[in-house]
């Protein structure tokens, strides 16, 4: 009886010690339950007698649910059964039309749209590797995403048609076939497509057509952001594909949930999260050309949406809109991205609701991520027990001035306590490969940090840098050229930006260091932007930075502008904010500098300029 007792009593009381010691514990089991479940059916696919390939796994859903919506895009849905058929029709168009083979590489230059969609399984069943280009670029960064990736036929949407036209002749030098998605149009060297795909048959293609497609072969290029520069593309092969699309069961969408896509098929969040996530569980999803806050809430009520995507911006762009009644009528019940700062993170729940927030850490072309699977808010990712077995990373010691990681004696890397910010970099495995960028091997190895804990070893070097606490949850500090030196001290944009826009007066801030001559290091500077009907207030603002951040972290130059540039991912961009500097010959907008004497940030002049310059006056 006593030893019953004992057992009843340890049973009841267990789990309320686990729970006060623990706080995490059963998520960190549920979790890591849906992770070896992926891993199981991973290995199936990967390990059985056939090959099994992302395409497959949307044949699977066109006959478990033939009729059930798909693609939902303004006033058209489309069933899973439509869309194999049109796709079908779109490579029976391409077969009999263009040169392609599979092995072959086509460029897809499109928006939002379902042709996107029926494109790309178009040239899955053909074989065919895509690259994803940003409908954005223009010219010379066209022709330069176009060359990365050896493609052979570039196929773009109908109001790109201009675009094209621009960069045609280069094309035609490198015998490019060039379709354009429509019926008619009058350019000689660009052909029509739509004419053909509506005329092809629906028939399907024959599995032996990607006979020769491996798990190595590539699938997609996805370009970087250039955030820094021209984008590189991304190799992502048939074997992350398969990896990646899993995120979404994951994280626990059903095949019940409607899956709301606004960001751009091109990009990674859109194209493996959204579209083959969806695929990989058979819910239906509602594409819109572009992200537009005032229509967000109003989709997510007409289309019965469940689950949201976001990077980053998107949530403090919904927060900035008007408030409204029925800001919490909706169904949304989970937000799932990167890239959201933790006041924004905590004003999307108290004005939206209860709904539940993934916050996750990953790069396009890296091979380590990490999900905030308990909502706690501001941390990028959580680590567990099963997550450090597969992945093997670390956070290592890192000298910004100097740009490079701190080596000891041996020239090793140096590993940072827990508390401290370190770079991110991820052993390059079998299970964790790093395909590197399309036709740019110097890239790619500069992505590689050689001779980390021991000579002859490889890790991808994310670029970011991160922290760690001893609750076992990771946070995003910064990315490697962001992060500058002022003072002898590290200065993060992220951490500076945070705390600027907490003034009631500005909407956003870009935050970044630049050189000034006769100073070590660089110097803050933010670019800001105004909320509606209000003015900048120098002296707020020095009351504000002196209030929470210490003299080297706060701004020396604040730069007023009526909007920030963004890329196509909602990235804020700093390169050439950075390169013009902060004169007021160069700058054409509203400058300010920080006066410690008058305790306030005063205009800018070009006297001012020239003393700081001719060194007369120190900053």
């Amino acid at each position: 009886m006593y030893i019953f007792s004992a057992f009843l009593a340890t049973v009841v009381v267990l789990p309320l010690v686990i729970n006060v010691y623990f706080p995490y514990f059963w998520m960190d089991c549920l979790y890591m339950v849906k992770i070896i479940r992926a891993l199981i059916k991973f290995a199936r696919r990967t390990m059985g007698k056939r090959l099994f390939f992302v395409l497959d796994k949307f044949y699977e859903q066109v006959a478990k649910h033939p009729e059930k919506p798909f693609i939902i895009f303004e006033n058209e849905t489309f069933s899973y059964r439509e869309t194999d058929a049109k796709a079908n029709k779109v490579a029976q168009a391409l077969k009999r039309h263009s040169r392609l083979q599979a092995g072959d590489t086509a460029a897809l230059y499109m928006g939002n749209e379902p042709a996107f969609i029926f494109t790309w399984l178009a040239l899955e069943k053909l074989g065919c590797s895509v690259a994803l280009l940003n409908h954005n670029v223009r010219s010379k960064s066209l022709l330069h995403c176009f060359g990365c990736c050896g493609a052979k036929v570039l196929i773009a949407a109908a109001d790109l048609t201009d675009a094209v036209r621009e960069v045609l002749p280069a094309l035609q030098e490198q015998d490019v076939t060039v379709f354009v998605m429509a019926k008619e149009q009058s350019t000689q060297g660009m052909v029509t497509l739509l004419d053909k795909v509506e005329a092809a048959s629906d028939e399907p293609i024959p599995l032996s057509a990607r006979s020769n497609i491996t798990l190595k072969s590539p699938a997609v290029y996805i370009y970087t952001s250039g955030t820094t520069g021209l984008p590189k593309a991304a190799v992502v092969n048939q074997h992350r594909l398969l990896i990646a699309m899993a995120v979404l069961t994951t994280n626990g969408v059903t095949p019940k949930d409607v899956v709301y896509i606004n960001l751009p098929l091109y990009h990674a969040a859109g194209f493996i999260i959204g579209f083959l996530g969806s695929t990989e569980i058979g819910t239906t999803i509602v594409l819109r050309r572009k992200f537009s806050a005032s229509q967000f809430w109003d989709d997510c009520r007409k289309y019965n949406v469940t689950v949201i995507q976001y990077i980053g911006e998107i949530l403090r762009y919904l927060c900035n809109t008007p408030k409204r009644d029925n800001d919490r009528d909706h169904k949304v019940r989970l937000a799932i991205g990167n890239g959201v700062r933790a006041n924004v993170w905590k004003e999307f729940l108290d004005r939206f609701g209860n709904i539940t927030v993934r916050e996750f850490y990953a790069a396009t072309e890296g091979n380590i991520g990490f999900v905030n699977y308990t909502g706690k808010i501001g941390a990028a990712g959580r680590i567990n027990f099963l997550h450090k077995k597969l992945y093997s990373y670390t956070l290592i010691k890192y000298d910004t001035e100097k740009d490079e990681p701190v080596r000891d004696s041996r020239g090793l890397c140096v590993e940072v306590p827990v508390g401290e910010t370190g770079l991110l970099v991820s052993r390059i495995t079998r299970f964790a490969p790093f395909s590197g960028y399309a036709r740019n091997a110097q890239q790619t190895e500069k992505k590689v940090l050689r001779d980390v804990f021991q000579k002859g070893d490889a890790y991808f070097n994310t670029g970011d840098l991160l922290r760690s606490d001893h609750d076992n949850f990771i946070y995003f500090q910064d990315r490697v050229g962001d992060t500058y030196r002022w003072k002898g001290e590290n200065v993060a944009t992220t951490e500076v930006s945070d705390v600027l826009t907490m003034l009631d007066f500005i909407e956003e801030a870009n935050v970044y260091g630049v050189e000034v001559k006769g100073h070590e290091g660089r110097v803050g500077m933010a670019a800001v932007t105004l909320k509606k009907e209000e003015q900048f207030d120098g002296g707020t603002m020095f009351n504000h930075v002196a209030s929470y951040l210490p003299a080297y972290a706060r701004p020396r130059f604040i730069r007023i502008q009526s909007s920030l540039e963004l890329t196509g991912t909602f990235k804020q961009m700093k390169l050439k904010l950075v390169q013009e500097g902060f004169g007021p010959a160069v700058v054409p907008d509203p400058l300010f500098i920080l006066n410690e004497s008058q305790k306030t940030y005063i205009p800018m002049t070009e006297e001012i300029n020239k003393m700081i310059l001719s060194g007369s006056m120190k900053l």
